[in-house]
């Protein structure tokens, strides 16, 4: 098992929101959770990395077998939790390749390997920039300074196949993303995919889905997940809504 939730309940601010979730994140598979707005999802993400907005009061976050429930988020990240936010956030000054580079050059530092020059982070980056439709140009703008919201999208799976990790959560990674930007993104996420890597892909959507095929669908209401099953859960909560999936609670 890569991830294991048990029974986790927490709070931003004063809230409430989840209330005591348990959730299995198997190795290699791909995991999809969806649920009404206000369910919890966003804030379930930030739980798992570590998000300083987020309190943890009740349950436990077991990683590859150990517990990171306390465990600052840096480290987690050193460790192979990658997650993809909504909305990145802006860094004027900070170039786009040298954020990148000093990410990728921590995280080989932890793992016990030597860095990467930046002649031979030059020549990874173009080729996965490449892949992915983005200009080599973007390498040397300010981090997300400028960028259009699919260009913001497309450098979150730029970082997350420089680094490489192994628990990948992607959070609304398809939210306004044109047709090509999404099957961008989509190739990126089938590329890095493999037995020894898990997925986390929350959408309010199904089109993402129809490109990285999930193999469990989890649904999200009012702080824990209500029904998990596999791809025909998508058909139904798409003709159906989640009312379907509240009348068989």
């Amino acid at each position: 098992m890569m991830l294991e939730i048990k029974n986790l309940k927490n709070r931003i601010g004063k809230k409430e929101i989840l209330k005591g979730l348990n959730l299995n994140l198997e190795k290699g598979r791909v995991h999809a959770i969806m649920g009404p707005n206000g369910a919890g999802k966003s804030t379930l993400s930030k739980t798992i990395v570590g998000h300083y907005d987020v309190k943890v009061t009740d349950g436990d976050i077991i990683y590859k077998g150990e517990s990171i429930v306390n465990m600052k988020p840096e480290d987690r990240a050193l460790r192979g939790i990658f997650m993809s936010f909504q909305n990145p956030v802006e860094v004027p000054g900070v170039t786009n390749a040298y954020f990148l580079r000093t990410a990728v050059n921590a995280k080989r530092e932890f793992e016990g390997k030597e860095p990467l020059n930046p002649a031979q982070f030059l020549k990874l980056a173009r080729e996965y920039a490449e892949f992915l439709g983005i200009k080599p140009e973007m390498l040397n703008r300010s981090l997300n300074v400028g960028f259009s919201g699919g260009e913001k999208k497309r450098n979150e799976i730029l970082q997350m196949l420089l680094l490489d990790p192994d628990l990948i959560i992607l959070d609304e990674i398809d939210s306004g993303l044109d047709i090509d930007a999404l099957k961008a993104v989509s190739e990126g996420i089938n590329r890095i995919k493999s037995p020894d890597k898990t997925f986390l892909i929350i959408t309010h959507y199904s089109r993402i889905l129809e490109y990285v095929k999930p193999d469990f669908i989890h649904v999200l209401k009012d702080g824990r997940i209500v029904k998990t099953g596999g791809y025909e859960l998508v058909e139904i909560l798409e003709k159906e809504g989640y009312k379907a999936i509240e009348e068989e609670i």
